[in-house]
């Protein structure tokens, strides 16, 4: 298998609804992005899939020494093999790898963030950089363009956040703010234990509500954000924004029922969003 087909499947298998949005794209920058994405997902695939913290300390640890010799001329993995191509043409630069290893070790190192400002500064590395780079490989012609993506990846992670909370309790963690978990009198365990006869009550829907509003604010600010100029060339980014939206409206449906389910868009769903965005253009 080579390089490109190696993280072709890669994206393919991951089922996120980024990987429609790639399909609207023209092959160089569709091949770009699906490396960058690749490399996103084995980063991450660390974290989630290591159950030792240490052995995953180390392979972030190799990933950071594969990066640099990626950029010093010598990619040894597949996906570096296939992103080194495109790092020129599009601006990728080492240090926007790096801010995702980054990202990835915060999880290693805290399971709690005590005020959104903390939250915000792990989006900004799992999500924000992600956006900024993506942004660069749909085509951007304005600075302002950058913030958009910072905007619109905060509030993205924030939507992935509220679906995964039971997922992240299972691993023990939890991303909802220690100071917002206090504000609205849910406790740290009582989310860690998944109870159902406590866990849908009022002060977790009223939590998680909160949680939602901030997102759906964010998404308003960042399409205020994306210059018009950009516009056309954004119209993958507004896909995964509109897919991910629909994925907030539909957990909000369900009264938050993420304790005990991963609520998801079926496949077919999440194409159609893409295919409406391309017709509309926003």
């Amino acid at each position: 298998m080579n390089p490109e087909q190696y993280v072709q499947d890669k994206a393919a298998a991951s089922g996120s609804s980024f990987y429609y949005a790639f399909l609207f794209l023209p092959p160089p920058r569709r091949a770009a992005i699906t490396a960058f994405y690749a490399f996103c997902r084995e980063v991450d695939d660390v974290v989630d899939e290591t159950h030792d913290a240490g052995v995953a300390a180390t392979k972030l640890a190799w990933w950071r020494k594969e990066v640099a010799s990626a950029f010093a001329g010598q990619p040894s993995h597949p996906v570096t093999k296939a992103l080194m191509p495109h790092v020129q043409a599009y601006d990728i630069r080492i240090e926007h790898l790096n801010a995702v290893i980054e990202g990835c070790e915060m999880d290693l190192q805290q399971t709690r963030y005590l005020d959104f400002p903390g939250l915000a500064r792990y989006c900004h590395l799992v999500a924000g950089v992600v956006g900024e780079v993506a942004s660069g490989i749909f085509g951007r012609t304005q600075s302002q363009t950058v913030e958009y993506a910072h905007k619109l990846g905060l509030a993205m992670q924030l939507t992935n956040i509220i679906r995964d909370v039971g997922d992240d309790a299972r691993r023990g963690r939890i991303y909802l703010p220690v100071n917002e978990l206090q504000q609205f009198g849910v406790k740290a365990n009582e989310i860690l234990l998944r109870s159902k006869p406590w866990g849908y009550g009022e002060r977790f829907t009223a939590l998680m509500r909160f949680q939602a509003e901030r997102a759906h604010r964010l998404y308003d600010e960042a399409q205020a954000l994306l210059p018009e100029a950009d516009r056309a060339a954004q119209k993958p980014g507004l896909m995964m924004a509109n897919i991910y939206r629909a994925l907030l409206v539909e957990i909000e449906h369900e009264n938050f029922q993420v304790l005990h389910q991963r609520i998801a868009l079926t496949p077919l769903r999440k194409l159609w969003i893409a295919m409406k965005t391309n017709w509309r253009g926003r």
